[in-house]
């Protein structure tokens, strides 16, 4: 490989990697539009504090556990990598196609989006030092193991999982996470009535909490484009023009199923479901964005947006499952 195309690998890193930092305002301004005015600020030190701390934590053993080499125990188990983190960034071509720190950087901030998903779970019911102490604890030790099964060369890896962009193994881990939370903690006070029915509380900010939404479309791009990790052959731009193409059909889909979808049941348009009917969509492509064609990722986010309308109002009415953000 020339040093013009480690440069330009690593730089596509680089770049895709600050699009899915971005999605840390999506996930901010999205969770503070839908929470109540009074918790508005809190949401926002969460965010904050939460994309801090995946930082140090990933940087200081997450990474090293995630892909241990040949440290690892067992394929269900990583080991240890290497000493602390906090001295990394080889100097040279030797580390692959790209440079450690770009991979390193691209990598941390999908840690931060696997936590953010809990943020939004628990919101409006977790005090600050809890929700920090267990940022730690997902992002340090959960997040690295479970990925590592997968990215870092582990069982799921040898079974022949797939997953592209992680879908399984960004956005399941926190889903299951924030699942866990949200059972532990209860719904919110006066989010159902005596008599078990669901109670409407409305967001502090909608329009905050659309724009939160195309953030996160926008920062998708580098989430799922910058997953192809290489762009120095015409094969590899080709199939990052693909990857675009899917996410964005797969996105308006997602819209498109879930307002149909509420449209018919409820007989009306609701825009917080219109939100998660978009990222519904874009998580949905998130496994394999670089195989359909642009038509069967439409279908494949619709359906996703169908599901999550059926979702939400499920485990709302029958299982009392309150998540503020959905």
């Amino acid at each position: 490989m020339s040093e013009l195309e480690f440069a330009l690998n690593t730089f596509y890193l680089l770049m895709s990697g600050a699009l899915v930092m971005w999605m840390a305002a999506g996930f901010t301004m999205l969770e503070a539009g839908l929470v109540r005015r009074k918790n508005a600020s809190t949401i926002v030190t969460k965010n904050f504090g939460l994309f801090s701390i995946a930082c140090v934590m990933y940087l200081v053993c997450g990474f090293y556990i995630m892909y241990p080499g040949d440290s690892a125990i067992s394929s269900l188990i990583p080991g240890f990598g290497s000493t602390l983190g906090l001295g990394m960034g080889s100097q040279d071509m030797s580390y692959g196609s790209y440079s450690e720190a770009s991979d390193f950087f691209f990598q941390v901030v999908f840690v931060a989006t696997a936590m953010s998903i809990v943020s939004g779970a628990v919101a409006e019911r977790m005090k600050l030092m809890p929700f920090f102490f267990f940022a730690i604890v997902l992002t340090g030790f959960i997040y690295p193991v479970q990925g590592y099964w997968k990215w870092g060369g582990g069982f799921l890896d040898a079974l022949g999982y797939a997953d592209f962009a992680g879908s399984g193994v960004v956005h399941l881990c926190g889903a299951a996470a924030a699942l866990a939370a949200v059972l532990i903690l209860g719904p919110r006070t006066g989010k159902y009535a005596e008599d078990g029915s669901s109670l409407a509380i409305p967001g502090s900010n909608i329009p905050i909490a659309g724009l939160g939404a195309l953030i996160l479309w926008l920062g998708w791009f580098g989430f799922n484009g910058g997953s192809q990790l290489a762009v120095n052959t015409a094969s590899d731009a080709i199939a990052v023009g693909q990857v675009f193409l899917n996410t964005n059909a797969s996105a308006a889909g997602g819209v498109l199923g879930a307002m149909a979808a509420a449209r018919l049941i409820t007989g009306k348009v609701d825009v917080t479901m219109a939100i998660n009917g978009a990222i519904a969509g874009l998580v949905s492509i998130t496994a394999a964005p670089d195989t359909p064609t642009g038509g069967l990722a439409t279908l494949i986010g619709a359906i996703g947006g169908v599901i999550v309308f059926f979702s939400v109002t499920y485990l709302d009415k029958k299982f009392k499952i309150d998540d503020p953000v959905g």
